[in-house]
């Protein structure tokens, strides 16, 4: 299918991914009036019972779009420190029962998920979750280098969002993104809306690990839609009139408000080559999802 392929966005169109089949569908309309062609549907972190519900509707959309590839959990195996905007009550360890329930749940949908490899038997999840065929992201973690160089050897293949939600790189700790620039083997998201990452960050990420960047929008409802007050797994957000998405009085950003096709032009006018830019949004997310 042509257009881009986004493998991280929650909804978009004043609609969230997995709350109604109507509401599924208009959230894959909108980001396809923006160039969007292929789309993981993201779910935040949310009881057993949700996510069963959600991925139900999700599978009835994809009985009938072949663009809806399946389903990304985002959680709940998140560092409590790292959350963001997900909602404390619901994250859990990646005990093996955890681990089970949800891919009973998601039953063969899930093409991937976003852990913390720190956590009490994450690297046990990982490979379990490897060998089912879900990429796994590191992402929302408190993790060191070496942790993260850990859930790699595991089989994890990619960053959540990087620089978002994680240790920064610093002179004596390069954190999971610093390990990730390291390995070849590693995929590195980046939300590239202006918001979530300078410019000038955006432009070093791609010559740092060329091939290997992703562009997710990480959308929530209000992408492609008017600003004001929306909903984001049961906590209220405040989107302002230049997109910018926040937690209702906090600044922690919720998601973005990105498109894809802006994602490339903010690239593009961050210094890096058009092509560069279109095949972070397009071959490279494939190839992370073994589609090319």
């Amino acid at each position: 299918m042509a257009g881009f392929t986004d493998i991280h966005s929650h909804g978009g169109g004043g609609h969230d991914y997995g709350g109604t089949v109507e509401g599924t569908r208009a959230a894959l309309a909108a980001h396809r009036a923006h160039g969007t062609g292929r789309v993981v549907a993201s779910l935040v972190s949310a009881p057993v019972a949700e996510v069963a519900r959600a991925v139900g509707v999700i599978r009835e959309v994809m009985a009938e779009d072949a663009g809806l590839l399946g389903v990304h959990l985002e959680g709940p195996f998140l560092a409590p420190a790292r959350k963001g905007a997900h909602d404390p009550h619901a994250l859990a360890l990646p005990t093996p029962a955890n681990v089970a329930a949800l891919l009973e749940a998601c039953d063969g949908t899930m093409r991937q998920i976003t852990m913390a490899p720190e956590l009490p038997g994450a690297l046990d999840a990982i490979e379990t979750l490897v060998a089912h065929g879900v990429v796994v992201a590191v992402g929302h973690t408190e993790c060191t280098a070496d942790e993260a160089r850990a859930a790699f050897d595991g089989g994890a293949t990619l960053i959540t969002h990087g620089f978002n939600a994680m240790r920064p790189i610093t002179g004596r700790e390069p954190g999971p993104l610093g390990a990730a620039l390291d390995d070849p083997r590693v995929f590195i998201e980046v939300i590239a809306d202006g918001i979530h990452v300078h410019p000038s960050n955006l432009a070093t990420l791609f010559r740092a690990a060329p091939g290997r960047v992703v562009l997710v929008t990480d959308a929530m409802s209000a992408a492609a839609a008017a600003p004001g007050a929306y909903v984001l797994g049961g906590l209220a957000v405040d989107v302002t009139a230049d997109g910018r998405a926040v937690l209702a009085g906090t600044d922690t950003l919720a998601g973005s408000t990105l498109t894809m096709d802006r994602a490339v032009e903010v690239c593009v006018a961050a210094g890096v080559p058009r092509d560069d830019a279109v095949a972070a949004a397009s071959s490279t997310p494939e190839r992370v999802l073994g589609l090319a």
